[in-house]
Parts: C-alpha cells; structure tokens; sequence
C-alpha cells in the first residue's frame, strides 16, 4: 500500500469516527423517507435552526465540521436530498427544483421546524432557492454557497448537451470513478489530502438514479428566477470561493446582483470549500446568521 493510499484510508477513517457522533436518522415526509444528520449542544435547543442543504456530488455527511463548529450554539441539520443517501428519490425522472422545495417542506414538518436559516452550496442553492421562493415566512434567511444557477433560463439546444454530458460520463464512470476522476475539481490548489479524501469519500456514495435526477434538475432550474422572486421577503447572502471553478466568482457575484445580497469571496477555496477551509465558511456562516440576517429574524 502506497503513501497516498494509507493518507486516503487513514483520512476516511478519521472521517467515519468523526461522523458517528452524528449518526444517520429517518423521518417520513409526506410518502418519502428522507435521512439526514443532525447535531445540538444544550446551547442551541432555543435558537433558530440551521438548515443546510448539499451539492450534486455530495451528502449529508459532507457538513461534518458545520456540525462540530455550530452545533453547539443552535440545531443544525443536513439532509440527504431525495435520491441520496437512504432518502426516496423524487417520482419524475426530469424533475424541476419545486420537486425538492415539495419534500423539504413535508420533512420540516414532520420535525416541526416552522422556521429556520436556510445554507444551499451548489445544487442544493437551487433547492433552497425555491423552497425560499415558494414559503418566505418559512426562511429567516438564505445564504447559498456556490450556488448553480441551472440551465432553465438556456436554449434548449444548450440545456440537453449539459444533460446529457453529464448523464454520459455518470453511466461510463459510475459513482467510484466519479469520485476518482471528478472530485479533484471541487477544491482549490491548496487543499490538504484530508479535504481531498472527504470529497471522494462523498462523492463515491452517490446513488446513480439519485444523481441523474439531480442532472436533469440542473438542466431544468432557473435560480436567478426564484432569487427574483426573493427579493424583499427573505434577507439573503451569497459566497465563492476565490479558486472555484465550477462556479465561478463573477457568476456567483451575479446572482448576489440579482438578489440584492451582499456577496463574500473566501480566499484560498474552491467549490467545495466548506470542507477546505471549514474555519472560514462556519465562520462566514455564524456572521450571516447574527448580521446580515437581523437579530429580529433570527428569533425562533
């Protein structure tokens, strides 16, 4: 076994100890199952709750460290969207961004969470963004995280080459080979082999039907719309990391024009860079929470 093999292997294995101090959960939401990781200290049973929903590649467990840095100050969750993890996938086999909004409703309330701030990174922005559009008094406030801003609002012609690009390279790689040969693009130059390991840890577990339903969501979505939609009735934010590639800072920045948000860079991060520079982002998280999003929105 080679020196990059025991670093990735002993990575993973840090990571699954740090993981089981948030172990799995299910709750039935509506006629789906959905899982999800939750953490809360004793400090955090009064405060808001702090919704977190991830990327195209990526899971529940992906949040690990937004666990251990905030979850003693308020409850903080993470879903598993529907598709992944052991959460039912969506009934269409092209389903729109209103799918997901649907379930996230159904599962906040079966854990009666009325109100709560709302944290998208990348696909999960697009979730968010129309869960926010279609409930606004539900959404203290939203921050998106490299969010994808979909392909609804492009030629139809564009919308089924992005698809089906994607679709191709799943159905020839398969989730593993995804995770060999994609994660290296989520983070930036700087990443440590730990953060490198954590995305393709990730990103191997992927469930393909799950995964290409989230494709042909992204083909589908239009969060510049739904952010419009936003604006005036949810307090919002949105960051980049300086070296993301995936979503870069000008068409981040964009979207932040379009919400009317404030708009943060985070230097020395790529798109997944709340998992290379945890410091940073839960730190951007807990400021969001207690500035730009007011004190008297945050009250439960």
């Amino acid at each position: 076994m080679n020196d990059t093999t025991n670093t990735a292997a002993s990575s993973a294995a840090t990571l699954e100890t740090r993981l089981a101090r948030f172990a799995p959960r299910s709750a039935r939401a509506g006629e789906f199952s959905v899982s999800y990781r939750e953490a809360v200290g004793e400090g955090g049973k009064e405060a808001l709750p702090l919704v977190l929903l991830h990327g195209i590649g990526s899971g529940a467990a992906s949040w690990v460290q937004q666990f251990e840095a905030l979850g003693g100050a308020r409850r903080v969750l993470a879903w598993d969207a529907p598709g992944y993890g052991a959460s039912t996938p969506v009934a269409s086999a092209s389903p729109v961004a209103a799918d997901y909004a649907r379930v996230l409703v159904d599962w906040l309330d079966a854990l009666h969470i009325a109100r709560c701030a709302l944290v998208g990174h990348s696909l999960g922005a697009i979730m968010a963004g129309a869960f926010a559009a279609a409930h606004p008094e539900r959404v203290a406030g939203l921050l998106l995280i490299s969010p994808a801003g979909g392909y609804g609002a492009a030629d139809a012609t564009v919308r089924a080459q992005k698809r089906d690009a994607r679709l191709a390279m799943l159905a020839e790689l398969g989730a593993q080979g995804l995770a060999q040969k994609r994660s290296a693009n989520m983070l930036s130059p700087h990443a440590d082999d730990a953060a490198r390991a954590w995305v393709r840890w990730n990103m191997a577990r992927i469930v393909p039907h799950g995964y290409a339903q989230a494709t042909h969501l992204l083909a589908n979505a239009d969060l510049a719309a739904d952010l419009a939609r936003c604006v005036g009735r949810v307090p919002m934010a949105v960051a980049v990391g300086a070296q993301d590639t995936i979503t870069p800072p000008e068409a981040c920045e964009q979207l932040a024009q379009i919400a009317h948000a404030p708009f943060h860079t985070v230097p020395h991060a790529g798109h997944a860079g709340y998992i290379e520079q945890p410091l940073a982002y839960s730190t951007l998280i807990e400021f969001t929470l207690n500035r730009t999003f007011s004190t008297t929105e945050l009250k439960a």
